[in-house]
């Protein structure tokens, strides 16, 4: 017993001490400030100010300040016209490398989209006449001057996926076309429309890491896909998830697979794999892994043709049409139970093929250290498949690896776009014939190669050790892909990225804080073990803004502190609490249902004879909590500027009784 006693008396004369330091420290600083009160501002200018910040954050009018009316009328040509911009700067030296980025990444795109146009389950023709038309509009309005306009894989399935469910494309081959092409035309519509609205933020709901997910199983569910071209398999499951895909391969093992055809496979992957390894290897040597494509088919249709291997099993894609983008306008569906679906499946398919161009422009942009304004680029996206869309183009994105070899190629500008562009046009012209002994197996082999490269699983470690809400957003969109679907897989990484916000809105971080020793800093007593509570006082941290969807667990999180401290004072035999200090600098905003907790948390602490102090409230804040009269509830003297001012005017009253 006598222990006990002495023992809380030295605990006493601790607490007494810490609380004498912090008010000498507190002391020593300049006399205090009110919390000011931001200038009032009428209902239509603040209304304006709020709509400048959440859709014009980017100041977009500057370049037009100060100006002449013709420089203005330039400046606004050359917003709506990026080509006319760099175009006034060209010279020589940009052609000359926009010339040579160009045609490298044209000997990597001519194999890739007659490979990904049959993974939309197009004929191989459209993925060209994508990587022609597509490619010029781009280049006329895009701000971008590294990426690689074209079809990409995990759109193409997507989109293959979608329109595979309404039509099937064997059966309704019509049916199927047009609505590729009204597909297209919404998806830039949405494209178009976010951009012009100034609405790009949205595709930032979908998190980093369920993009990983998605397209890592995407990828993998690609690569399954391969394996009817790759084997030689003729009768093929067109289920995307990884049960039906296996159950077709190894159900066709004794009687589906063609050895000839597995050989070309294997040989050529080796070949572009190694070549790929090369370019990782040595820089220098980046238009290795650019054109070992083209070369794949060079050999490969050339050892078909000779050896007549199309008549021992080896399939072959047999007739690419020759010719430039013939008209689709009048096969889009504009009208009818055909326009719901097209408009369904282009949304979809637009804001994935968004989300990646975005990030492959921004990417770039940060490399070479230029501005890339991301609703411009969705504005040049957008009518770039809406005019894709009228010539039997399917929906065009940013490629990953042809944007990465374009700018390891020295490009310039966007006019390696037009390059580009050009050579797939005197290829659809002049070269598709000799594409027809091309097998199929060499097209599995150039797309299996090109999305290993998806599969980021050095991202998904990181995400793990950071983040363990993030890595089950990134595996479910990666789970759901491989096992179910591609949309399903989508669904899934939207939803679990929407329940990540929901739970850090609804559940914020509410912290209890303490002063570190001879300061008058406070802070998070988790964060910093050795900070001490200050006797008589609880002090807690809001970390966000109160609304209606947070506010009553604010409430009842700061009267759990406040509970556990009472306890921790009872069985210590400390000084009675008699302030709770809320500190809420973090608070960017509070609305009317988190005054309304406010007022009731006031009411509760005034039953326990325990006074509530605001710290350090924003303008915004400040400003409501004047307007619904909530200061007057609590005493304008109960407001004050940091917890070091509320600590020092309120600590005599504990000192007293101590």
């Amino acid at each position: 017993m006598v222990h006990s006693a002495a023992g809380e008396s030295e605990t006493k004369e601790l607490d007494l001490a810490i609380l004498s330091s912090s008010r000498r420290w507190s002391d020593n600083l300049p006399s205090s400030y009110k919390v000011g009160l931001p200038p009032r501002q009428r209902l239509v200018s603040e209304f304006l100010d709020k709509l400048k910040e959440t859709l014009f954050t980017d100041d977009p009018l500057r370049p037009y300040k100060n100006q002449k009316r013709s420089r203005q009328f330039i400046i606004g040509l050359q917003s709506l016209f990026p080509i006319l911009k760099w175009g006034s700067e060209y010279n020589l030296i940009k052609l000359k490398g926009d010339v040579i980025a160009g045609l490298t990444i044209a000997s990597l795109c001519i194999p890739q989209d007659i490979g990904y146009a049959k993974l939309a389950n197009l004929d191989p023709q459209y993925g060209l006449y994508s990587s022609f038309v597509s490619p010029m509009v781009y280049a006329v309005l895009g701000s971008s001057r590294d990426i690689a306009i074209g079809p990409v894989a995990v759109v193409s399935l997507l989109l293959g996926s979608l329109l595979q469910k309404e039509f099937d494309y064997t059966k309704n081959r019509a049916e199927y076309y047009r609505l590729a092409f009204t597909a297209t035309f919404f998806a830039g519509v949405t494209e178009a429309a976010l951009g012009c609205l100034r609405l790009g933020f949205l595709i930032d709901f979908l998190s980093h890491a369920a993009i990983i997910g998605f397209m890592g199983g995407a990828a993998i569910t690609i690569g399954l896909q391969q394996l009817k071209g790759f084997l030689g398999i003729k009768n093929f499951t067109k289920k995307t998830d990884i049960i039906s895909v296996m159950k077709s391969v190894w159900g066709s093992v004794h009687h589906g697979w063609n050895w000839q055809t597995i050989l070309i496979g294997i040989a050529f992957l080796i070949f572009l794999l190694l070549a790929k390894y090369i370019g990782k290897k040595k820089r220098s040597l980046f238009w290795v892994p650019a054109i070992a494509p083209l070369i794949s088919i060079i050999l490969s249709t050339f050892f078909v043709y000779i050896t007549h291997a199309n008549k021992h099993g080896v399939q072959i894609v047999n007739h690419i049409k020759k010719g430039i983008n013939p008209s689709s306008a009048h096969q889009i569906y504009f009208s009818g139970s055909n326009l719901v679906k097209g408009v369904k499946i282009g949304v979809v398919s637009g804001m994935i093929a968004l989300t990646e161009a975005v990030a492959i422009g921004r990417t770039f942009a940060a490399m070479k250290d230029y501005r890339l304004d991301g609703n411009k680029e969705m504005v040049a996206l957008g009518t770039m498949n809406i005019i894709g869309s009228f010539t039997s183009c399917y929906i065009s994105t940013g490629s990953f690896s042809r944007s990465a070899v374009n700018y390891m190629a020295g490009c310039q500008t966007a006019a390696s776009n037009i390059v580009m562009s050009i050579a797939v046009g005197l290829t659809l012209a002049v070269l598709t014939p000799l594409f027809k002994y091309t097998p199929n197996a060499i097209l599995s082999s150039i797309i299996i190669n090109a999305v290993i490269g998806l599969i980021d699983y050095n991202a998904a470690i990181l995400i793990w050790k950071v983040d363990k809400m993030d890595f089950i957003a990134c595996m479910g969109a990666f789970f759901g892909v491989i096992f179910v679907s591609v949309e399903i897989g989508l669904l899934i990484a939207v939803s679990i990225s929407f329940i990540k916000i929901l739970l850090q809105v609804t559940r914020p971080r509410i912290v209890l804080l303490g002063n570190l020793s001879r300061t008058s800093i406070y802070r998070n007593i988790q964060q910093y073990p050795e900070a001490t509570t200050v006797p008589g006082f609880v002090i807690v941290r809001v970390d966000c803004a109160v609304y209606f969807s947070n506010s009553n667990y604010v409430k009842e999180r700061i009267l759990r502190w406040l509970t556990d401290e009472e306890d921790k004072v009872r069985d210590n035999g400390l000084p009675q609490i008699k302030f709770l200090i809320v500190e809420m600098s973090p608070v960017t905003d509070i609305d009317t249902t988190g005054i309304h907790a406010l007022e009731e948390l006031h009411k509760s602490l005034k039953k326990k004879d325990i006074e509530l102090i605001i710290a350090n409230p924003g303008p915004g804040v400040m400003e409501k909590l004047q307007s619904s009269k909530f200061t007057e509830l609590i005493g304008h003297n109960k407001i004050f500027l940091t917890v070091g001012e509320a600590i020092t005017n309120c600590s005599k009253e504990v000192g007293e009784e101590a």
